[in-house]
C-alpha cells in the first residue's frame, strides 16, 4: 500500500475536507482529491461520504483511519526516541493533569522550566478525563490516583489533603470557627459531588455539607473556589498544595481534613530514556519539594 496516499488519506480524514487537508499538506485540492480516488480504487472501497458540508468516514474508512492514527502515534515515538538520543531537551511535550493541580501549581512553576529548557514546547491538557498514556493521547500524566493503564513507568510524587481556608479579613468580620458546628454560621465554598475529583475529596465535602451549612457556593473547579476564598466569599475546601503560592489564607478547624490523596506521576515505558521527560519530572520533583518547605513551614 502506497505510504505516500495512506498519509494524505489520513490528513483529509483528520481535516474532514480536501481543501483543509491540501492545506495542511500543501497539495491542492486537486491533487488531494487525485490521491484518494487512486486509494480507493486500490482497495476496491469508499472511504468518504461526501456531502455539502465536508466529508464523513464510511465504515471501511473508519478502519483504515484507525490503523493510520496508529501508524501516526508509532511514528510519532519513533521521532522522539530518534530526537532524546542527542544531549538537548527540545521538542513537545504533551503534559495532561487535573484542572486544580495544573492551573493553581504547575502553570504558576512553568517560567522556571521554561528558562531552564528554552526550547521546550509545552502542551498542557487540564481535565478530569484519564487521557490513555499507552495510545499516546499524551507523553506523561499527574493523577490524583495511580494510573491503573498497563505497560507505564508509575511514580509517586507525594500526597495532598483538603483542608479548610479562608480569608484573615473574612475571618476577622464573621469569626473563626472554634468547632465544626460553627460552620453553621459561615458560607461554604467547595467543588460540587457532582464534579470529578478524588473520592477523598468528595467524602469530606459530604460530611461537611451534611452539617446543614445554610450558604454555600459549588463550583466544578478549584479555580474557582479559590477565587471565591480570596475574594472573602467565605470557608472554601482546598488542596493543601495551594498554600504555597498563598500564604496569606489562613487554615481554619485543623482537625477537619481528608484523607491522603496519592499524587503520581507516569509515562509510557517507551519514553523511559526521553530526555524530555526526565527534564519534566527532575523539574517537578524539585518544585514539590520547595512547595514541601513551604507548607511545612506555614503549618510551624
Amino acid at each position: 500500500m502506497d505510504w505516500d496516499k495512506l498519509r494524505i488519506f489520513h490528513a483529509v480524514a483528520d481535516a474532514g475536507s480536501l481543501t483543509a487537508a491540501g492545506d495542511t499538506l500543501h497539495l491542492s485540492q486537486s491533487a488531494v482529491s487525485r490521491q484518494i480516488r487512486a486509494l480507493e480504487q486500490s482497495l476496491d472501497t469508499t472511504l468518504f461520504h461526501r456531502h455539502a458540508r465536508g466529508l464523513i468516514l464510511t465504515e471501511q474508512g473508519e478502519l483504515l483511519h484507525d490503523a493510520t492514527s496508529s501508524m501516526n502515534r508509532r511514528l510519532e515515538t519513533a521521532a522522539a526516541r530518534i530526537r532524546d538520543s542527542r544531549e538537548e531537551v527540545f521538542g513537545e511535550l504533551r503534559v495532561t493533569t487535573t484542572t486544580g493541580f495544573g492551573t493553581l501549581w504547575l502553570v504558576p512553576r512553568l517560567p522556571k522550566l521554561y528558562e531552564k529548557y528554552p526550547d521546550l514546547k509545552i502542551d498542557l491538557m487540564l481535565e478530569e478525563r484519564v487521557l490513555d498514556l499507552p495510545m499516546r493521547e499524551a507523553d506523561l500524566a499527574i493523577r490524583m490516583k495511580e494510573p491503573s493503564q498497563a505497560d507505564l513507568v508509575r511514580k509517586r510524587l507525594n500526597t495532598v489533603r483538603m483542608r479548610l481556608y479562608a480569608m484573615p479579613d473574612y475571618l476577622e468580620e464573621h469569626g473563626v470557627p472554634q468547632k465544626p458546628d460553627d460552620l453553621q454560621d459561615h458560607r461554604l465554598i467547595s467543588q460540587n459531588v457532582r464534579s470529578q475529583q478524588a473520592s477523598a475529596g468528595e467524602m469530606l465535602i459530604q460530611s461537611l455539607t451534611a452539617m446543614g451549612t445554610p450558604s454555600t457556593l459549588t463550583v466544578n473547579n478549584y479555580f474557582g473556589v479559590l477565587q471565591g476564598v480570596l475574594h472573602g466569599l467565605g470557608i472554601g475546601v482546598l488542596p493543601d498544595y495551594v498554600i504555597a503560592d498563598f500564604p496569606e489564607i489562613v487554615r481554619v478547624l485543623p482537625e477537619i481534613e481528608s484523607a491522603q490523596i496519592p499524587v503520581y506521576l507516569a509515562y509510557p515505558e517507551e519514553l523511559r530514556n526521553s530526555k524530555r521527560i526526565v527534564a519534566f519530572r527532575d523539574f517537578v520533583l524539585e518544585e514539590l519539594a520547595l512547595s514541601a518547605k513551604v507548607l511545612e513551614a506555614a503549618a510551624s
